[in-house]
């Protein structure tokens, strides 16, 4: 039996420079995971995983789960919670600019 269809936004990384990005209602890449697009049922973030992977800017997208929260969707998994925050090698980027999303 297939598993129930749970909410997603779209994930990939930016090519120039490394850092997460997730896929927005306009089709635009944004840093912030409160401002991604929240896919609610399989064929829309199908479709969305589908033209956002034709972009060259981005690499590795994919679908990860999420669930709304009060000021845009939340990783549901603790890897999409730990790739929000930054690298995790030491105290840089997200981490020290406070940019980290949805905080």
């Amino acid at each position: 039996m297939a598993r129930p269809f749970t909410p997603k936004v779209v994930t990939a990384n930016a090519l120039l420079d490394g850092d997460v990005i997730y896929l927005d209602a306009n089709g635009a890449w944004v840093r912030a995971l409160k401002d991604a697009a929240l896919f609610e049922d399989a064929e829309s973030a199908e479709a969305a995983l589908a033209q956002a992977s034709k972009d060259g800017m981005q690499v590795g997208a994919y679908l990860a789960d999420a669930a709304k929260g009060a000021t845009g969707p939340e990783p549901t998994h603790f890897r999409e919670e730990f790739r929000r925050k930054g690298p995790s090698n030491y105290a840089h980027g997200k981490q020290v600019t406070g940019a980290v999303a949805n905080v």
